[in-house]
């Protein structure tokens, strides 16, 4: 589908370059302006075979997938302000094959040679290069709109967004136990404290009963956490906060893949910040919760994911290991792509992920989401259910690369455990 997009968009850059050059803008005649035009859009494709084909940094995908729909976009909307004056110059070349010769009282003004365009000189409105001009100009200019937006409001517009887990086997005690869910801090990423706490009083004030955090604590290291650790470490509930590390919470960004002290030593640092801020990071073990006598499993397991490049050091059996008499067991896992490799296969009742952002840019609406992240994870934001298994991706609390969000906004999720089926819907 990406390939055929791509064949796509190539061809509406001659469209639209060629239409360009047939005008009387002395810019687009320039030889830079040839280089810079295409340069672009091969580079863009380039870009986009690459990106899809190889397992790059989510980062490095995201600018890619982003800037390859914006420019889509925009191009279509050109082509279309293009095809109305071309339709309208065709429209007319055909209605002088078919309309008869006049008389000279009401002759019908023709071109002087058949290889001689339609005259450009405006008769009653401005001319086509002017109107193609500033046609462009608003069209290039409808980007730069929702991106600035994004980072002046999107990064920080922390949106609650509420979910009803059915649960048939839940214990009775733990019927309406709510979860606050937060994933994907990148704290690397900040530049706005005041409004990062406002988010943490933002999830404060729901009082969940067990707050989850499924990773990615930090871009690349440890120290990025020093300004942000005492306001994290505000995030407190009842029955405990239980945390997992993402891809980034490694070093591997950093340090690369290979070992070193100065790695380990990183993600010792990491694994102290979460016990400094009273988390229960889980490392491929789990908790039993306790109420009026139910118990029920919260399991939590390192990074894996299902791509090449991510890391799979996570053991799911050895964390489901003496869970076996639970009614329900809850999975922290930072990947959602490890639901359908691995987690499908046990009896995890629900799994809770991140790590895909949402991509930052998209639409989402309470029946309808879009995101160029779908062309690379199939589950990527809210819930998904599979037979009695559920799945629910959290699209992040921070932001990568981009410093900001366009559509997808940073969420809080609040769940409620209900016992029973989920409703049918008539």
């Amino acid at each position: 589908m990406l390939i055929f997009n791509a064949i796509l968009l190539l061809c509406f850059d001659f469209y639209i370059f060629f239409a360009l050059r047939a005008t009387k803008i002395k810019l687009v005649k320039k030889k830079w302006f040839s280089i810079i035009w295409w340069a672009y859009s091969v580079g863009l494709l380039l870009g986009l075979l690459i990106s899809t084909s190889f397992d790059l940094p989510l980062s490095i995908r995201s600018v890619v997938l982003v800037a390859f729909f914006m420019t889509a976009v925009c191009k279509f909307i050109f082509i279309l302000i293009l095809l109305i004056d071309d339709l309208r110059r065709g429209g007319l070349w055909i209605a002088r094959l078919f309309v008869p010769a006049k008389s000279n009282t009401e002759e019908v003004p023709v071109a002087k040679s058949s290889e001689e365009t339609l005259p450009d000189a405006p008769r009653n409105g401005i001319t086509r290069s002017e109107f193609l001009t500033k046609s462009g100009l608003i069209v290039a200019s409808l980007p730069i709109i929702p991106l600035s937006w994004g980072i002046i409001s999107g990064g920080y517009d922390y949106r609650v967004r509420r979910q009803k887990l059915y649960l048939p086997d839940l214990p009775a005690s733990f019927h309406g136990l709510r979860i606050g869910q937060i994933s994907d801090v990148h704290s690397g990423s900040f530049y706005n404290k005041k409004a990062v706490l406002g988010g943490v009083e933002m999830l404060l004030g729901e009082k969940p009963d067990a707050i989850f955090f499924t990773g990615d604590l930090v871009n690349n290291v440890a120290p990025e956490m020093r300004d942000y650790q005492d306001i994290f470490a505000k995030v407190k509930a009842d029955l405990g906060v239980f945390s997992v590390l993402g891809n980034h919470d490694y070093g591997d960004y950093y340090y690369g893949k290979e070992d070193s002290p100065a790695k380990r030593k990183n993600l010792q640092d990491l694994i102290d910040t979460h016990k400094v801020m009273g988390w229960d990071l889980l490392m491929d073990e789990h908790r039993m919760l306790t109420m009026g006598g139910d118990q029920l499993a919260i399991v939590g397991v390192q990074n894996w994911g299902a791509g090449l490049r991510f890391p799979k050091k996570g053991d799911l059996k050895k964390a489901l290991l003496g869970t076996e008499e639970s009614a329900v067991k809850l999975l922290l896992s930072h990947d959602p792509s490890h639901w359908r490799a691995q987690v499908l296969d046990t009896d995890v009742d629900v799994m809770f992920a991140g790590h895909t952002h949402g991509m930052q840019f998209g639409v989402r609406g309470e029946h309808f989401q879009w995101s160029p992240v779908k062309y690379i994870y199939k589950e990527w934001a809210g819930l998904y259910e599979e037979q009695k298994q559920q799945l629910y991706v959290n699209v992040g609390y921070g932001f990568l690369g981009y410093p900001g969000r366009v559509g997808i906004l940073p969420e809080i999720t609040i769940f409620e455990l209900i016992k029973g089926n989920k409703p049918l819907i008539s």
